[in-house]
């Protein structure tokens, strides 16, 4: 099981169950969208993603993948491992970098509002064999959020497919609600922890085959997981996390949210300022 800023369960699953959370879908106004289509946002509020979008050229791409292995490389020696890279724009001004890159805003903010923070940040990179996959799963089971108006972008570092462990979506799976979960056992190899049953039920399964530098949307409620990479080709992807900036965050969460777009008129999000550490 992985423990990770994002998806932390011990010791706080209980305070996160005594939040009274909204856990209903907020739907994304078409009219109002710029960067994405009216099309792609009703695509959006009907299937719950948007895929795929060019966050980064192969040129930017390669220097972004250069910096990963950068710091993977530091975490390893550290005593980490490849999914320990998490809330790192807390710590990394690259990172902090990619999760305000205007581009990515602009997709977001169509989806979100005028008012948008960003609170996180994780790599998950699956090495060659490494053998565990990420069961299916609604992001707002982890997160002590509410209303659930927030939204995942996907960034591939590497080429993401079937045969290296790409994500993939329950298509429309984001208007059953919060989905009843049962716990994960050790021996599913599982990244997290969470496993929702008969999954497929909820929707049509839409692979998220991605190439570097490109990237994907999806709601907070909405299945998706990915199959363990047993191929001999890294899969990495950065999750970048955002919300409408009314949002609120328990359990101190709003300690890492950066306003991303046009402002936080609750002043609840602490909008730290960018790391100097590279």
């Amino acid at each position: 099981m992985a423990s990770t800023a994002d998806f932390k369960v011990i010791p706080e699953e209980t305070e996160l169950e005594r939040l009274k959370r909204d856990l209903a879908f907020h739907p994304a106004d078409p009219a109002r969208a710029t960067r994405l289509t009216k099309d792609q946002v009703e695509s959006y509020n009907r299937q719950g993603f948007v895929r795929p979008f060019t966050a980064y050229s192969p040129d930017q791409i390669l220097a972004v993948r250069s910096y990963f292995d950068r710091l993977l490389e530091k975490t390893i020696a550290s005593g980490g491992n490849s999914y320990s890279i998490s809330t790192a724009h807390l710590k990394y001004g690259g990172v902090y970098d990619i999760l305000t890159n205007p581009v990515i805003v602009d997709h977001v903010s169509d989806l979100l509002g005028d008012n948008v923070v960003a609170w996180g940040s994780h790599f998950f990179c699956k090495m060659p064999g490494d053998g565990r996959a990420v069961a299916w799963h609604q992001d707002a089971s982890y997160w002590p959020l509410s209303p659930s108006h927030a939204v995942t972008v996907w960034l591939a570092i590497d080429d993401a497919d079937l045969d290296n462990g790409c994500m993939k979506f329950v298509a429309g799976s984001h208007h059953s609600g919060h989905l009843t979960y049962r716990r994960s056992t050790p021996e599913e190899h599982n990244v997290l922890d969470q496993t929702v049953e008969n999954a497929e039920s909820y929707g049509t399964v839409v692979v998220d085959d991605l190439k570097a530098g490109q990237a994907s949307i999806h709601n907070d409620l909405l299945l998706h997981g990915s199959e363990a990479n047993l191929s001999t080709r890294r899969r990495c992807g950065l999750t970048l996390r955002y919300a409408a900036a009314y949002v609120t965050a328990g359990m101190n969460w709003n300690d890492k949210g950066i306003v991303v777009r046009g402002t936080d008129p609750t002043g609840h999000w602490k909008n730290p300022p960018r790391p100097s550490v590279e």
